[in-house]
């Protein structure tokens, strides 16, 4: 009865790792949760009371596929503003979080067969976007040159089916953050070559002390009209649940985009979108730069825990998002010790669960998040301590 698309086509790792963890929770099983990429800080009151008021107004229909205009105007004013992007509101497609927004990208952009560069290590989600759009993901491994794409690994993989090249920074799972001079030498080379580009900057608003965001698009204009940005509202302003995110692109681009989501989804909520432009135009800057502190403040117990840990080793320093990447290699005692070997034998001997590497192609490392409060963060690391000293 299923396609072959559908039959060769695994639930997401990440999903069904958080679902199962939360069910023993639920069950009172004793255990901290640092598999999610989820914030536990709530939704803005200023993005709760905008859905109160539209619902009180009756902004309960269908909107636009693309999204309501103010909200595309206000996204477009935030890129500007915030990232250093040019889009005109034609070119914002609001869409069912992130990532539909990615999916929906592949989809308008890519023949059957064309490739697609795909850095690795890599969210778990981006192979399978790729391939369900018809195209070939051509994975690069970017281990040997700290988990950052070169424009020579990219230039050695170019062959004359590429067609896109996909970024992410920060990065989901290693929390490396691009500098504006690698994302040009990139370019230049995605100009050179006739590639787009598309730049999943989901996490573009939550860097920490000394590291820098950069936008692709900001790179210039000849960048801007060859690159899709992909952003949203569940990282930045802890609104996974409202499930809106959108794309910024050339707006032919843009134009297809919202043509597939007419045909599909439509429009994303009502309700989330009037919350998303309240988060938007609200004063939020102090409650998110509060929140930033307090992350910060979470990286650096969480790095600084991992640290005395040996023989975990902390594979890159997360200077974005809200993850820690570690090699747990040191750990193997049997040949067909792998990442999720680990992973289990945390879960059941001290309660911590964490994410294996293997769908991120990363099989010798360990994702942890740290999006929880710092007590579950310094009682995790004390639990992980403790086994060790057992072994």
């Amino acid at each position: 009865m299923l396609s072959n698309r559908a039959r060769n086509l695994p639930a997401s790792s990440t999903a069904a790792l958080d679902a199962h963890v939360k069910a023993l929770q639920a069950d009172g099983a004793d255990i901290i949760n640092l598999t999610g990429g989820e914030l536990d800080f709530p939704t803005p009151d200023q993005a709760a009371e905008g859905a109160r008021r539209a619902i009180a107004a009756g902004h309960t229909r269908y909107t636009p596929v693309a999204g309501i205009g103010p909200l595309r105007e206000a996204i477009a004013r935030r890129l500007a503003s915030h990232w250093g992007s040019a889009y005109e509101p034609a070119q914002i497609v609001t869409t069912n979080g992130a990532k539909q927004a990615l999916a929906q990208v592949f989809t308008v952009l890519c023949e059957p067969g064309d490739e697609v560069l795909l850095p690795a290590p890599y969210w778990v989600s981006f192979p399978h976007m790729i391939a369900l759009a018809g195209a070939v993901p051509v994975v690069v491994d970017t281990t040997g040159t700290g988990f950052k794409l070169t424009p020579e690994t990219l230039r050695a993989h170019l062959t004359p089916r590429t067609r896109v090249v996909l970024l992410n920074s920060p990065s989901n799972p290693t929390g490396v953050v691009y500098e504006r001079t690698e994302l040009e030498a990139l370019a230049r080379v995605a100009v050179e070559r006739d590639l787009v580009i598309v730049s999943d900057e989901i996490y573009g608003d939550l860097v920490h002390e000394g590291a820098a965001f950069t936008s692709v698009a900001s790179l210039g204009p000849e960048v801007a009209e060859r690159t899709v940005t992909i952003g949203g509202f569940s990282k930045t302003y802890a609104m996974t649940g409202w499930r809106i995110g959108f794309a910024a692109a050339p707006e032919p681009v843009a134009a297809a985009l919202a043509a597939v989501q007419g045909h599909t989804s439509s429009a994303p909520s009502s309700i989330s979108q009037y919350a998303a432009l309240a988060a938007l135009t609200g004063d939020t800057d102090e409650e998110l730069a509060r929140r930033a502190e307090e992350l910060n403040v979470r990286r650096a117990l969480m790095r600084d825990g991992l640290a005395a840990l040996p023989p975990l080793r902390l594979a890159a320093p997360p200077q974005g998002g809200f993850f820690a990447f570690v090699d747990v290699r040191g750990l193997y005692t049997r040949p067909d010790d792998d990442a999720g070997t680990v992973a289990r034998e945390l879960l059941e001997h001290t309660g911590v669960a964490v994410m294996p590497g293997r769908d991120f192609a990363a099989p010798d490392h360990v994702r942890l998040s740290y999006a929880v409060g710092t007590e579950d963060i310094s009682q995790a690391l004390q639990r992980i301590g403790a086994h060790l000293k057992s072994l």
